[in-house]
């Protein structure tokens, strides 16, 4: 567990002293705080029956947040290991390649988390300045971030696998991207397939990203 605390600090100081790091929160502070001031406008005076959070999931905001910003995440993970040299060393010091491979998850899907914080801060916010209502039911709200966070957890996963794969963090980011993108893609087929499309339409449901 020590080894796996010491890991899980040095990437999450990674992430803190990069100009990447900052990059990426002020670009998706500035995306959150865009599409939610748009969902608000689009619904102002309306009488809402599910969270606002469930709204802007449904934006094209959303969407692009996590399928460009989780590959920027996670890219350097093990892909900069690889291009430095640090990888082989990495795996020859005393701590298992399960706590190596954890702790870059972890501390991926921390930044993720971090990431989202705005999002929290204009709920807050629409709270203080209108009236209660099913809007803000706290706990349809917590069910709607949990399915964020899980959803967060399953990119930063494919992130780790493609920087895994490579020595190139563009090529990672590239590679998480067009993964992400085709799951994306694939929950439409569902839809597109019609109740005509018997096990294919059954395999996009599974892996439908829109359910």
């Amino acid at each position: 567990m020590t080894a796996w605390w010491t890991l899980l600090r040095r990437e999450l100081g990674a992430y803190l002293l990069s100009l990447t790091g900052y990059v990426i929160l002020t670009a998706v502070a500035f995306l959150l705080g865009v599409g939610f001031t748009l969902v608000v406008l689009a619904y102002n005076g309306d009488s809402l029956t599910v969270p606002l959070t469930e709204l802007f999931y449904s934006t094209l905001f959303f969407w692009l947040i996590l399928l460009v910003a989780t590959p920027m995440i996670t890219m350097r993970l093990f892909a900069q290991e690889r291009a430095t040299g640090t990888y082989e060393t990495l795996m020859t010091c005393p701590v298992g390649e399960l706590s190596v491979v954890l702790a870059k998850f972890a501390a991926g899907l921390l930044f993720y988390t971090v990431m989202w914080i705005p999002l929290i801060v204009c709920l807050l916010i629409v709270h203080r300045y209108t009236a209660e209502g099913t809007a803000f039911d706290w706990w349809p709200v917590a069910s709607t971030s949990l399915g964020i966070l899980l959803m967060g957890a399953l990119y930063v996963a494919i992130g780790c696998l493609a920087s895994a794969l490579t020595r190139s963090q563009i090529v990672a980011a590239i590679l998480s991207f067009a993964i992400g993108l085709t799951l994306f893609l694939l929950s439409f087929a569902e839809y597109s397939l019609g109740p005509r499309g018997g096990w294919l339409a059954d395999a996009a449901r599974y892996v439908s990203m829109l359910d």
